[in-house]
């Protein structure tokens, strides 16, 4: 059977527990040789009946599970792929609740399922953004009349942006986006992104938050005053607002509400999914996703934070 181009096509093709194993094998060794991930090394027996391998170095079993972040997840690889070809390609994200109801499981593991997919989408190139980039921050923050009495007591404690979540993006035309959660929205945090992120020399446009004042020193540094335009000529970070307007419908429609300790996860998901958005279709966003779940684990006390409160 041909590999999935559609939902429906990826819903059948993964059914079987057979075709669904292959297909992953494939991606974790696609040279064919299955190497143990504690020790390394490649001789091993396999178990068929439990598809599980006996390493003769380590003598230890092993599953295509271990090392990935399906590791220790008593859900199989037919809903986890289906998981995944959802999150991959809905624009505005999906709900755990709405997992939850289209696999047949409780909306906590859908919760923690979609929580561990995300950490795959994390975007760790390290090169520098060059050509025209454009630089922005936003707040992100749930609306108090929209909170339950004894929630908005817990989290509204002032005006403005004082109970929002700062985060900076960072796009270069043509390419991709970087954002991050930052502590403020003050010089040292947003000019500190910059300097990582941006190639000195580079065409840098941003609004006119005094933050950004300074660096003109490393960059052709151009401002667009919103409070007098938004477009002048090629200065203006409406690159940046598209995303933003992106993230916050996801954020406001989908999700509703977030923690801020998970927000950086919620950013790379919509970053994935902006960032492949031209030059992939839904196949190969679901192949680049998947391609790194191996060497990533999420445990359900991190990610709570239960692991570092004893």
């Amino acid at each position: 059977m041909a590999a999935p181009h559609t939902l429906q096509e990826a819903i059948i093709y993964f059914s079987d527990a057979d075709r669904a194993f292959q297909y992953a094998l494939n991606l974790r060794f696609p040279n064919g040789v299955v190497a143990c991930p504690r020790c390394g090394s490649e001789k091993h027996s396999f178990i068929k009946t439990r598809k599980v391998w006996f390493c003769s170095g380590c003598k230890k079993q092993f599953s295509l599970k271990v090392g990935t972040i399906f590791e220790d997840s008593p859900l199989g690889l037919d809903k986890w792929m289906c998981a995944y070809w959802i999150l991959c390609n809905s624009k505005n994200g999906v709900s755990s609740c709405e997992i939850a109801r289209t696999l047949g499981i409780t909306q906590k593991s859908a919760w923690f399922m979609m929580h561990r997919i995300r950490t795959t989408m994390h975007d760790d190139c390290t090169t520098k953004l060059s050509g025209e980039v454009e630089a922005d921050e936003t707040f992100i923050g749930g609306k108090a009349r929209n909170m339950h009495l004894s929630v908005k007591d817990r989290r509204i404690t002032g005006t403005g942006t004082k109970d929002k979540t700062a985060v900076m993006g960072i796009l270069e035309r043509g390419g991709k986006v970087r954002t991050m959660v930052v502590a403020n929205h003050k010089k040292a945090a947003l000019q500190s992104e910059v300097k990582k992120h941006v190639e000195a020399g580079a065409a840098l446009y941003t609004d006119a938050l005094l933050s950004y004042e300074g660096l003109a020193g490393q960059y052709a540094h151009a401002v667009v005053d919103h409070a007098v335009e938004y477009v002048n000529g090629r200065i203006h970070t409406n690159g940046l607002e598209n995303f933003w307007s992106l993230l916050k419908r996801g954020i406001n429609g989908t999700y509703v509400s977030i923690e801020p300790f998970h927000l950086f996860r919620y950013l790379d998901e919509q970053s994935f999914r902006y960032n492949n958005r031209k030059n992939m279709d839904d196949q190969a966003r679901f192949e680049a996703a998947m391609s790194n779940v191996f060497g990533h684990r999420l445990t359900y006390s991190a990610l709570t934070g239960a692991a570092t409160t004893h």
